[in-house]
Order: structure tokens, then sequence, then C-alpha cells
């Protein structure tokens, strides 16, 4: 089931586009990941999704109809922005800044009600942080706060997250966990479209790899197929190996690693894969 159409799409600022031309579809229940060097579009796509820009040329379409012509509170309860790595200066609750995400369901004037407050109790025992409810969102580590903004988003009732590089800041381990969390939850029906700086993240979690570069789709499809050496030659302009696992799966490593660290017994354990485009 697709769920948004880009068509066709140009956006730019100034006199310099940002994105150009570019066609892309989103489906139900996938996680993609948008992959391409800095300045190569990718936010600015994550914007127009939102309806925080307006294309230029082209169309966004939201089950069918135009992102801009969706009153924005509407659209807001059924996608959902988890921002890169979030500081709050004031101590409010891990439970509060849950209950945050029912804004959209309320009138102008309004306070939290018990169903409010249960929706923002599941979206925590959902993510397995229920513990941390009544902890300063100031106080908890960064993997913590990540999945705390992704509960919000759960409890805002949304069920595609826009998610801007959202392992930003986080250490290795926090950053697995935030990603099987996503992949655990996308199992569900929900959606996420999340921009990336690791191939590797792209492999073991994305369903599909959409790469931009100067602005322009130059690959779409299965994370498997699309994460190969060519692709991110073209992408990067950087020789990497993606290496087969002798238990499975992928792994990137830029060509010529193990040689100069000494590691002569690496082709005994990795098989390299060649060009798969």
């Amino acid at each position: 089931m697709t769920l948004i159409s880009v068509d066709h799409v140009t956006y730019g600022y100034s006199r310099q586009p940002a994105l150009k031309d570019i066609s892309v579809d989103f489906h139900k229940g996938e996680i993609v990941s948008l992959l391409g060097p800095n300045g190569s579009g990718k936010t600015t796509l994550l914007k127009l999704l939102m309806g925080l820009h307006h294309p230029q040329e082209g169309r966004v379409l939201f089950e069918g109809r135009p992102v801009c012509d969706i009153p924005p509170k509407r659209l807001s309860k059924r996608i959902a922005y988890v921002p890169q790595f979030h500081r709050l200066s004031f101590g409010f609750r891990v439970l509060d800044v849950v209950l945050m995400g029912r804004m959209p369901h309320k009138p102008f004037f309004f306070r939290f009600c018990n169903d409010d407050e249960q929706a923002a109790l599941e979206a925590l025992e959902r993510l397995s942080i229920a513990h941390l409810k009544n902890r300063p969102y100031t106080e908890i580590s960064g993997g913590e706060r990540q999945l705390t903004l992704v509960a919000r988003a759960l409890a805002q009732g949304a069920d595609i997250f826009i998610m801007d590089e959202p392992v930003n800041g986080l250490d290795y381990g926090n950053q697995i966990r935030l990603l099987s969390r996503i992949t655990d939850l996308a199992h569900h029906g929900y959606t996420f479209i999340k921009t990336t700086h690791f191939p590797d993240h792209a492999l073991w979690f994305s369903d599909r790899v959409v790469m931009l570069k100067d602005g322009k789709v130059i690959a779409d499809g299965d994370a498997s197929q699309m994460v190969n050496r060519l692709n991110l030659y073209n992408l990067y302009n950087t020789h990497i190996a993606v290496m087969d696992l002798d238990g499975g799966g992928h792994v990137c490593v830029p060509e010529g690693v193990t040689e100069r660290r000494g590691h002569c017994a690496a082709n005994e354990r990795y098989n390299v894969q060649g060009l798969r485009a």
C-alpha cells in the first residue's frame, strides 16, 4: 500500500536546486533509509514529506491527496517527526515529554486526561522504558532520550515516522538498540523513513534504500541489492567493499583496510562480493 508519493518534485533554495525532478514512493510497514553525502537533498526531502516545504515543481501526495492541502494538525495525527539528538533545558519527566505527543488531538485550551496518560504509558511500555517515566528527561542517556521521542510519536497516534539521522550522537550499543526497536515496530505496520550516513545500518535494518546525490535519486530498491560496491562508489566516490559474513549478513569495509592493518586472515572469514549493480 502506497502511503506517500513524490512525483517529479523539484525544490531549491534561492537559485540552487536541492532536489531535481525526483520520484519515489513510500509504502506501509517498510523501513526506508535515505543514503547520500552531505548536501545531497535528504533533509529537504523529509521536509517536503512533512509539508514543511511545498514543491516548486511536481507534487507530494499523502494517500492520494496533496500534502500541502492537508491541515497540519490533521497531518500530524498520521506523520510524526523524530529529531536527531534532542535536548530540553527544563527537566520535564519522561512521561511529560511523551504526553506532548497528544497535543494534535487537543483543542487550543486543554488539560491532559486519563486517556492521554494511558496512551503515553502504553507507548513507554511498548518500548520497554516505562521504568523511566518519572525520571527527568535531562538526566537519562542519549539512547533513552531517542526512545522517549519515539514513544512520544507513538502516543501521538502516528503510523509514519520521519527520522533525520536518528542514531547521531549515540554510542554503538544504543544505535543498535534503537534500530532494533524500529524494526520491531515496522513488523506491526509502522512506516519509517530515515536518513543515515551508515550504509551498514541500511543493510542491517532497512527494507529499502534510496540513494541521493546532487539532488537526484541514483538508486532505489531492496537494501541487500542497492548497497553494493558500485553504488557506494558512485555515492561517496570511495572504494567500499560489501562483504558476506560466514554466519549470514553483510558488512561494509573500506577497501584495503585489512591489508593495511595486516589482517592476513581476513579472507578466511569473509568473502568479498563483486560488483552487484
